[in-house]
């Protein structure tokens, strides 16, 4: 029986620490493992200690080049996808490696961003990201850009109820 605990760990292509904290367990379905963040958790960005000030799910799939925050407000992105490796498990820690590349759907205008497409050619050059990584990479956030803008679920409504136990 898994933990209801899990540490998400996110790195860099090189390694480097990117992301670090723990998230309770919510469920796991047929998309992939519901993780909940409460404000307040202690963790680490870009190697720093840190503590979240808005709470937000992540979803963690089963077998994709993504992951995604659904974010409450005030938060201004509604929903924001991490284009990243897929997820490695080892026991209960999950791993998953930053791509650079960020899908955006926007609170209020619905509006639907690619972003750090500079920082993922300039990795790519400095990291020597492989063809298939590329190639991955660049699928996902392509058809995360239609997904989230068309009402594909779960990015259209279905995030809410596990959004509302961590609010």
């Amino acid at each position: 029986m898994p933990s209801e605990m899990v540490r998400v760990v996110y790195r860099k292509y090189d390694g480097t620490a990117h992301r670090d904290y723990p998230a309770r367990r919510l469920t796991e379905d047929d998309l992939g493992v519901w993780l909940g963040v409460t404000a307040g958790t202690q963790s680490v960005y870009h190697g720093r200690p840190s503590v979240e000030q808005i709470p937000f799910v992540l979803l963690v799939p089963h077998d994709a080049w993504w992951s995604t925050m659904f974010n409450p407000p005030p938060r201004t992105s509604e929903v924001y996808c991490d284009i990243a490796s897929p997820a490695r498990w080892e026991g209960d820690t999950v791993h998953l490696i930053d791509l650079d590349l960020d899908v955006v759907r926007r609170r209020g205008t619905g509006a639907v961003e690619l972003r750090d497409e500079d920082e993922f050619a300039e990795h790519r050059a400095r990291f020597g990201y492989p063809e298939d990584v590329v190639t991955n990479a660049r699928a996902a956030a392509e058809w995360l850009y239609g997904a989230l803008g068309d009402g594909t679920e779960p990015f259209a409504s279905a995030y809410r109820k596990w959004l509302a136990l961590v609010v």
